[in-house]
């Protein structure tokens, strides 16, 4: 007997009408983008309306609890993805709980962990993404690659997102940054940028998420990210291709999309699609049909860049069960699992680099070798690193060091290039030895 056995699930879209609130929405309805977004759950009462009296006190009170002491970003679920959880029957209080999809889009302050909720060196920003703003959205962290934030919002709020200090709205815990600029003149500002460093030839066009920015201003966009000659590789980074399949199925926006793949094939520019997948359950016929429309229309590739995250995927089934769905059932490649960042309140999600290891040695040999995840650690002023490229490892107080061989752009000291840049474990991953430490110097 293998460790693990493949067997392959056709994807199956839910029920939506087990759920209380949409008994008589029809099909017409739930494959219209205006509805989904007409629909989006955004607070406790919306979301009671939707779940009946299946769901009892308790749920919405360990909710409200952490929305008000621990949430970094504020409620907003579309339709599409609340189906996804519990996905056979109607959810009650101990089936929602126990949901991968809920675990993360719906924190509860039950999942928290008591002692260490956050690491003593989580930041808001722990990617330093703004600091490397080179102009306002774009940052430039690697030499020949830059990530441009088009705007500051996304159909859905994911509780684990790596820019809460900009994205969304403010919650009672997280007062946002906010882009000061009109929208056309920073992406004005972002192309000139580019036009005059022509060592950049990688975009990741983001946000928040492509998919809220108005598809004439996005086309727009790409069409003149397009006319620099030294751009080669676009890439539109978009949760929503998941989470609201409906947008991307819009024909207007096919039409447009396929305009643009046109475009870059023309000019022989890579394009590619980036979603973010973190359970099997989320992969529905609407998904692949969205993932497989855009290939259709030219685009290169749809990658999947996931997070690696304890209760939702941090298993070897889990990530063997989603990359088998992404690549054999909807079209889309698994390309990297990130471990989630060090923001605020996010223990509990987090993983070891030592677990993460384990995981990508588990999960090799199963898939296509060009259809096997990355599992990468960000480190903070390094970047994506393979989790066995590290130098050093201090199992026991959780403390893992790492090398680089570039300068982000607010560094200019060759002398970088020669030291070791920390990264942290979560502090419930360590023996007690290295427990206790860390309560010597939190207390400190």
């Amino acid at each position: 007997m293998q460790p693990y056995i493949y067997q392959r699930h056709a994807l199956e879209e839910p029920d939506w009408r087990r759920f209380p609130a949409w008994t008589n929405i029809t099909r017409e309805q739930w494959e219209s983008a205006q509805w989904q977004r007409a629909h989006c759950v955004k607070n406790i009462n919306q979301l009671r309306t939707v779940l009946g009296d299946h769901i009892t006190d308790t749920f919405y009170d360990d909710l409200a609890t952490d929305q008000a002491n621990y949430a970094t970003m504020s409620m907003l679920i579309p339709p599409q993805m609340i189906n996804t959880m519990v996905p056979a029957t109607t959810p009650t209080d101990d089936t929602l709980r126990n949901d991968p999809i809920r675990r993360y889009m719906l924190p509860i302050a039950s999942d928290r962990l008591t002692d260490w909720p956050s690491h003593p060196y989580a930041t808001r920003d722990s990617l330093h993404e703004h600091d490397m703003w080179v102009a306002e959205g774009l940052t430039h962290r690697y030499p020949t690659k830059v990530l441009a934030e088009l705007l500051a919002t996304c159909p859905q709020y994911c509780g684990h997102c790596t820019r809460m200090d900009l994205v969304g709205n403010n919650t009672p815990t997280v007062t946002k940054l906010k882009l000061a600029t009109k929208p056309t003149d920073r992406h004005t500002a972002i192309l000139d940028y580019l036009r005059t460093h022509p060592g950049v030839r990688d975009v990741v066009v983001s946000g928040g998420d492509v998919a809220n920015l108005p598809w004439h201003q996005l086309e727009a966009f790409l069409m003149q990210l397009l006319a620099i000659d030294t751009i080669r590789d676009i890439r539109l980074a978009t949760k929503a291709l998941m989470g609201l399949p409906q947008h991307w199925l819009q024909p207007t926006l096919v039409e447009g999309l396929e305009r643009v793949a046109r475009t870059a094939a023309r000019r022989g520019v890579n394009l590619a699609i980036h979603t973010h997948v973190n359970h099997a359950q989320s992969l529905t016929p609407l998904v692949a049909k969205a993932a497989h429309t855009a290939l259709e229309v030219g685009v290169r590739d749809v990658r999947n860049q996931g997070v690696l995250m304890r209760g939702v995927n941090a298993t070897t089934t889990d990530l063997l069960d989603l990359c088998f769905a992404l690549q054999g059932e909807a079209g889309i490649l698994p390309y990297y699992f990130y471990m989630c960042d060090m923001i605020p309140n996010a223990e509990h999600w987090r993983v070891a680099v030592w677990q993460a290891q384990r995981l990508q040695h588990d999960i090799m040999g199963y898939l296509p070798g060009y259809a096997t995840p990355r599992i990468v650690c960000d480190v903070p002023y390094v970047g994506k690193r393979w989790v066995h490229m590290v130098t050093e490892y201090d199992r026991e107080r959780g403390i893992s060091y790492w090398t680089k061989n570039y300068r982000t752009s607010i560094e200019d000291d060759a002398t970088q290039l020669d030291r070791t840049y920390p990264y942290y474990d979560p502090i419930d991953t360590l023996p007690e030895t290295g427990a206790d430490w860390w309560r010597k110097e939190h207390a400190e």
